[in-house]
């Protein structure tokens, strides 16, 4: 199963929004017999990479047992059954680490293949492989099970915790490493999405430079009164730019941006301002797994706010800088009460860099 998960790890930034499954078949005698990852989406999944795999070596998989990071499908989609494929490769046992919470499946792929009589089992949830299962598609999991993407917050800061000097300048507060780790995380993502604010004073490409990737994650702007510029280094390739905005028409203005590719999508709240909420909504209906913030202390001060923040990710380089921008604006607290805890997942070293992954709630 260790082996698998490390196949589904080679998935990233290639399967969105499909999830990242890994597969391994092992015969009675412990030979490895095949395995593979899902590929893009559209394509074949991991359990049929893995029996493509036995057959283009000419083993046999009969009664061998097969280990999956996710339960295999049982519904037809843009492609077939994976616990029929298995069923009717004739093998005896398939160990799962995780159940898909998706509603074509939810147990539906265990039934089958016991009905079919392969042995089916899935390991227990609190098993660190199960955990790791879940940790690599946890946005997967969150849009089956909530409607809402996995939505991560990237913060560089210095330790008096500014992100950019009084007079804007920002980049660059961390090296090299801590930004090609950042590249990763973006990688990840389904969709990548900043503010109007960031968009001005940056003109950021928000595409994966830094590491390689088969796919770009889809560009997102939080942009209430369409002000971009068409410009802009957002609507240059590759990719789309999705933007929300507040106006009742795009005007001329929203023409211009269409004109350069830009799709445009007015969800306004009661005071004229973006719906940040029902944009994260729109995301997950659109199949955005993970969503990657990198934005301005404005606007991640709002998204906090909603509370459908799920993880931050902060690098915090060893300087200090003075007066400037923070990481977010939360408003007045009068009382530390209010102040939202995180609890630390995991720390790293990147370079002269520290990176935080933390999510809300004590620890």
């Amino acid at each position: 199963m260790a082996r698998a998960l490390a196949l589904a790890e080679q998935a990233i930034g290639l399967t969105d929004p499909n999830p990242r499954v890994g597969c391994v078949i092992v015969g009675a005698d412990g030979q490895l017999l095949g395995q593979g990852h899902t590929q893009a989406a559209g394509q074949a999944h991991a359990e049929v990479m893995a029996l493509r795999d036995a057959q283009a070596q000419g083993r046999d998989v009969r009664g061998a047992t097969v280990y999956v990071t996710l339960e295999p499908c049982a519904h037809h989609g843009r492609t077939p059954p994976c616990c029929d494929a298995l069923a009717a490769a004739g093998v005896g046992r398939v160990v799962i680490a995780l159940g898909d919470p998706n509603p074509l499946v939810g147990g539906q792929g265990t039934a089958r293949l016991r009905a079919a009589g392969v042995v089916a089992e899935l390991i227990p949830p609190d098993h660190p492989l199960a955990v790791g299962a879940a940790e690599l598609n946890i946005g997967f999991l969150s849009r089956m099970r909530t409607g809402l993407p996995f939505v991560r917050m990237k913060v560089a800061a210095s330790l008096d915790g500014r992100t950019a000097l009084s007079n804007g300048v920002s980049q660059w507060i961390t090296g090299p490493d801590a930004r090609r780790d950042g590249h990763a995380w973006r990688r990840r993502a389904g969709a990548v999405l900043t503010g109007i604010g960031t968009a001005r004073e940056d003109n950021p490409r928000l595409d994966v430079r830094e590491v390689p990737t088969a796919i770009q994650p889809r560009r997102v702007l939080i942009d209430s009164r369409l002000e971009l510029s068409p410009e802009a280094r957002l609507l240059d390739p590759p990719g789309q730019l999705l933007i929300y905005h507040a106006l009742p028409e795009p005007g001329e203005r929203g023409r211009a941006l269409q004109d350069r590719g830009a799709e445009l999508v007015s969800i306004a709240d009661p005071r004229g301002k973006v719906d940040l909420s029902a944009a994260l909504r729109d995301l997950g209906a659109r199949g955005v797994n993970e969503l990657h913030i990198e934005a301005g202390y404005k606007l991640n001060g709002s998204l906090l706010r909603t509370g459908l923040v799920n993880e931050l990710l902060v690098y915090l380089a060893p300087v200090l800088m003075g007066e400037g921008g923070g990481m977010a604006d939360l408003g007045t607290l009068t009382a530390l009460e209010q102040a939202p805890r995180y609890r630390i997942v995991d720390t790293a070293l990147l370079g002269g860099d520290l990176r935080l992954r933390l999510r809300p709630g004590a620890v």
